[in-house]
């Protein structure tokens, strides 16, 4: 987080940092430039991206980012949001990924649909063109749902075992 932030701070661009505070007190972070929020799970990490950010970019990385990368697709395919979503395919690094993604909509398990959810360039400069241009289509099977702000959050509850 803290590379990518100074990255986009340097370039004259918003910087938004939504971090769990695990990974501040164990100084996972790193460095970063911007506007920080502290969030106390990796859900509401989530929840917190989802409302506040425009779109979602992958760049590569591990399994977090891929658990969130597939969060958001889901949340889309679900019409929880409709914004655009892109992974940074630099040096091929998400061909894997995106040929299991192609393959499972030949197979059709997913629909084309929503395959066109996730969006791929490789440079920095045609992903945000294409995501500035995307245009959500909803899955018409799956329009019919309806969340309510209500639905989407969930209470945290301590589990924690106080001796």
């Amino acid at each position: 987080m803290g590379c990518v932030s100074t990255a986009v701070a340097r370039h004259k661009r918003q910087v938004l940092c939504i971090i769990p505070s695990a990974f501040i007190v164990n100084n996972l972070v790193g460095e970063t430039c911007g506007k920080e929020i502290k969030v106390a799970t990796m859900h509401k990490r989530l929840l917190t991206m989802m409302e506040l950010s425009d779109a979602f970019i992958a760049l590569p990385s591990g399994f977090g980012t891929l658990e969130e990368l597939f969060q958001m697709i889901s949340w889309a395919q679900l019409n929880i949001h409709e914004k655009p979503i892109g992974v940074l395919n630099i040096n091929g690094f998400f061909k894997g990924l995106l040929s299991f993604v192609d393959h499972d909509m030949e197979k059709k398990i997913i629909s084309q649909r929503a395959r066109k959810i996730l969006i791929s360039t490789t440079t920095a400069d045609e992903l945000v063109n294409k995501l500035q241009a995307f245009q959500f289509e909803p899955d018409l099977a799956l329009s019919q749902l309806k969340w309510s702000p209500l639905s989407s959050q969930k209470q945290e509850v301590d589990l924690m075992l106080h001796l």
